[in-house]
């Protein structure tokens, strides 16, 4: 069978990349090995956070699904740091984990241009997708989105078990095809906690932690969220339990050795909080339903792949917890990875024209992180397919800018994790602003809906419209007694028809118009740099770079000079030297590429 795009994995990635295709027109096969875990959440069932949020506000503003799934799944909704400016807040929803899954398959369901095909993918071979069964698919476009499905391996005490998540099989040889291409595999672990039957839980020695009093929805298509909201609570872990954890540590897969890969920094395993903050006399547990009816609760904070009776011990001495019945234990999984240096800022694997890879299969951690990067994979292997110009957002454009760059420019060797802190432009990218930043080009590829088209403009209208009426009121918005509750009452015109996210985000312009307008000027002082585009097929054998630099410079082979200077090493001398022969033309090209650098210029192949 032959298509335009063929997406290889059913996750978070993919569901965005087949449905952003398909939206624009091409004819698009998904492979997945199991159709009803389409859209699945392997781990938390909450979508959003700090930075995260923001990444599922910019797939809505590009056309994406994430958005959509979570308002009709949604049972719990909070802005994270609303206490702080709006650079560093975040939205987060707790969701039906099964309801998630079906608004997703739903989703994908009304999409003509899509089929779905059970199955599991064996090889790639002469541009074309081999199954298990021997079937060929062929497409011009071929994006891969496996998860932590390849050659995955799950761990939990001293039992291994194949597989990429709990009861489903791991991809065991696409691995090979991939290695065939010339890339380079790694090994990356992730881990999950237990789940704990509800009805074991004396809830009323829990503190309660509620969700916001008025819900945000993260689309533009939701005009209300329509399920219950419920708690979720908080515990706590104490010295008992880290005394177990310490005794039970050399049967710890990731200290016994039996786990060689590396775990992620900034989401550690309970083992790993133990030892490295062994100060600490507690941990928080956030304890959170996984869904209106389900009977299970999702024990955020204790990832762990110990054995099962040291599992056992563990959450029995949490305080709430001591009749507790664990439904299903935690285990860690080790699955292979591609460093993402070896991609260009598209996502398409350098030398290999028409090959995308998007989610945790480019190192990565997280629902959302993997659903941005499916969905600008998606978009330029759709630009691919029409023969359109590659779309490559900028890092004060997007969050998922800076996570492409920050992946492709510096690769990784842990699981990466989008935070704020990561963007040098946070200002510019608050979720009050992100419809007018990214959804013009949304609408330039001809994937956004007419409906989604309408919405997007009457928000745009009313919020410059009440930002030009408040403007002479911004130093009120400035005081340190400001209230916008306040504000609002006595603004009644300007903020008429607005829901309160727009208001925030008009009066949140208001009050940081300063640092906005120099973080829009440091930003336009760079774009020179990111519009000085550079050949792929080029030397970079010139007269004042280093052995270093030129080394370094052939290796990620930048696309840009503003990629060129962000790569760790790259001096400012070297970057300037780039400049001079980028401005004059004289850079060599493939002929003379290959005489000064032999194999590091990539000569692109099929697959």
């Amino acid at each position: 069978m032959n298509y335009d795009v063929i997406v290889i994995g059913g996750g978070h990635a993919g569901a965005e990349a087949a449905r952003v295709c398909a939206r624009g027109g091409a004819r698009v096969a998904m492979v997945t090995m199991l159709r009803d875990a389409i859209g699945r959440m392997s781990c938390n069932p909450a979508i959003g956070g700090l930075a995260k949020g923001n990444l599922v506000k910019e797939i809505d503003a590009l056309g994406g699904l994430m958005g959509e799934a979570t308002d009709r799944s949604g049972i719990q909704f909070k802005v994270l740091n609303r206490s702080k400016g709006p650079a560093v807040q975040g939205p987060r929803a707790q969701c039906d984990r099964d309801l998630y899954a079906k608004a997703v398959q739903d989703i994908l369901d009304g999409e003509p241009n899509l089929t779905i095909i059970e199955g599991s993918v064996a090889a790639l071979r002469d541009r074309a997708v081999i199954l298990s069964d021997g079937a060929r698919l062929t497409a011009r476009a071929i994006i891969i989105t496996t998860g932590t499905f390849l050659r995955a391996l799950m761990h939990s005490g001293e039992q291994q078990t194949v597989g990429g998540r709990f009861g489903e099989p791991a991809a065991e040889t696409l691995s090979d095809s991939l290695a065939a291409l010339g890339l380079r595999l790694g090994r990356l672990k992730t881990g999950t906690p237990p789940r704990v039957a509800r009805d074991s839980v004396d809830f009323s020695k829990l503190e309660e932690a509620p969700g916001d009093k008025t819900p945000r929805p993260f689309s533009i298509l939701t005009d209300r969220l329509e399920l219950p909201q419920v708690l979720c609570y908080l515990t706590y872990t104490a010295v008992a339990a880290h005394e177990l954890i310490r005794a039970n540590l050399h049967r710890a897969p990731m200290y016994s050795g039996q786990i060689q890969a590396t775990g992620p920094r900034y989401c550690p395993s309970i083992e790993d909080k133990v030892v490295r903050f062994a100060d600490k006399e507690r941990h928080q547990v956030f304890v959170e339903p996984e869904g209106l009816q389900h009977p299970w609760l999702y024990m955020n904070g204790i990832s762990t792949s110990l054995p099962a009776d040291v599992q056992d011990a563990v959450v029995r001495s949490l305080p709430g917890f001591g009749n507790a019945v664990i439904a299903r234990y935690g285990y860690a999984v080790e699955y292979d990875f591609v460093n993402p240096e070896q991609l260009e800022p598209t996502l398409q694997v350098r030398g290999v024209d028409g090959l995308f890879l998007a989610g945790q299969i480019n190192g990565t951690s997280g629902y959302e992180e993997a659903a941005a990067q499916g969905l600008l994979a998606g978009i330029n292997a759709l630009q691919l397919v029409r023969g359109g110009e590659p779309v490559i957002l900028r890092r004060d454009q997007a969050y998922a800018a800076v996570m492409i760059d920050d992946l492709v420019t510096q690769g990784t060797e842990e699981p990466y994790r989008m935070f704020t802190s990561r963007a040098e432009h946070r200002l510019l990218l608050g979720c009050d602003s992100v419809y007018e930043r990214l959804s013009p080009v949304a609408e330039s590829l001809g994937i956004l809906d007419d409906e989604r088209k309408r919405r997007i403009e009457q928000r745009v209208a009313r919020m410059s419209r009440a930002r030009e009426v408040l403007q002479t009121q911004a130093k009120l918005t400035q005081h340190q007694d400001f209230e916008l509750d306040r504000f609002i009452e006595a603004n009644p015109l300007a903020f008429e028809g607005m829901r309160l996210e727009e208001s925030e985000g008009v009066v949140s312009r208001l009050r940081y118009a300063g640092y906005i307008e120099r973080q829009e000027r440091e930003a336009a002082r760079l774009v020179d740099d990111e519009g000085l585009r550079i050949p792929g097929d080029i030397s970079y054998r010139l007269p004042g770079l280093s052995r270093e630099m030129v080394e370094k410079l052939s290796f990620v082979r930048p696309a840009s000079l503003g990629q060129a200077s962000r790569i760790p090493g790259v001096t400012p001398a070297a970057v300037a030297i780039l400049r001079m022969h980028l401005r004059r033309g004289s850079l060599r090209h493939p002929e003379a590429a290959k005489t000064a650098e032999g194999s590091s210029v990539v000569t692109p192949s099929a697959f």
